[in-house]
């Protein structure tokens, strides 16, 4: 028998349109709304598991992959609370880390498209990047690299290349600010405390300013990002908030019409990710 939960999802997945999620219609379609295996692609989990959750079989999904289904589903932060409590679990609060990504983020992204657009969580890790961000800066390898604090202290990933040893300071200086805010807003989150111990074990520098009690904030500024196949492409960075939704950051780069990073980013969109 159908569970809570899988009633709620498959009344959800239902609702979804292929095209309010950019999917095509399709022919033969038997239900009006998503198939079971569009939303698994959507929330980046298996059809078997979005099947066994519908029909009961699997009863108990972990926080990640209800998160992921509310993100697929396109929910609002009321049935995004009503499904965590179909599976049982305890939505996101005040001293939970939100990895919700709001309908209304969605659409921004959506709608900059030719522009590198990301969308980070408090933790600075990545919930969402759209094809032109992924062809810039390289597609991730794992799920280690999603944080942006791992892939700098700890995996020494990255595409961007800091024009001086001050750049570079002020960049880690306002990562590791941004991540003790995060501890300090979300008393309750456990992965805020794993991360900042793994992070501390792994690399002396973080432990340095995590030990130092830095301040420091992101500021828009230009950055080189070296690829390639088109070289460099030097871009600005602007870092946008978004009030109400869970500390959500949306970071876009984006170049001077005309110039010659434009042209890079118009012929990255064409030639997609490539591993750096």
């Amino acid at each position: 028998m159908p569970s809570d939960l899988g009633t709620v999802l498959r009344t959800w997945r239902e609702r979804v349109a292929p095209a309010d999620v950019g999917l095509p219609p399709g022919f033969r379609r038997r239900t009006p709304g998503l198939r079971r295996d569009e939303l698994a692609l959507l929330a980046g989990i298996s059809v078997d598991y979005v099947t066994r959750l519908e029909q009961g079989r699997a009863t108990a999904p972990s926080a990640r992959v209800v998160e992921a289904l509310a993100g697929a589903l396109g929910l609002g932060t009321a049935e995004r609370d009503h499904l965590f409590l179909s599976a049982g679990l305890r939505p996101p609060g005040a001293g939970i880390v939100s990895r919700h990504v709001t309908p209304g983020v969605r659409r921004l992204v959506d709608r900059l498209s030719g522009t590198p657009v990301s969308v980070w969580d408090a933790t600075w890790t990545m919930l969402l990047a759209n094809d032109e961000w992924m062809a810039l800066l390289g597609p991730l390898r794992d799920e280690t690299e999603r944080n942006l604090l791992w892939r700098h202290f700890v995996l020494g990933v990255s595409a961007v290349r800091h024009g001086s040893a001050g750049d570079l300071d002020r960049f880690e200086t306002a990562l590791v600010a941004d991540l003790r805010a995060a501890a300090a807003d979300h008393p309750a989150d456990r992965s805020v405390d794993a991360l900042v111990s793994g992070l501390r074990e792994r690399s002396e520098r973080f432990a340095q300013l995590w030990d130092a009690g830095v301040v420091g904030r992101h500021a828009s500024e230009r950055k080189t990002v070296v690829h390639p196949s088109v070289g460099e492409v030097v871009v600005d960075c602007d870092v946008l908030t978004v009030p109400g939704a869970g500390d959500l950051r949306v970071v876009l780069y984006t170049a001077d019409p005309g110039s010659e990073a434009a042209g890079a980013l118009a012929l990255l969109s064409t030639i997609g990710p490539q591993p750096l």
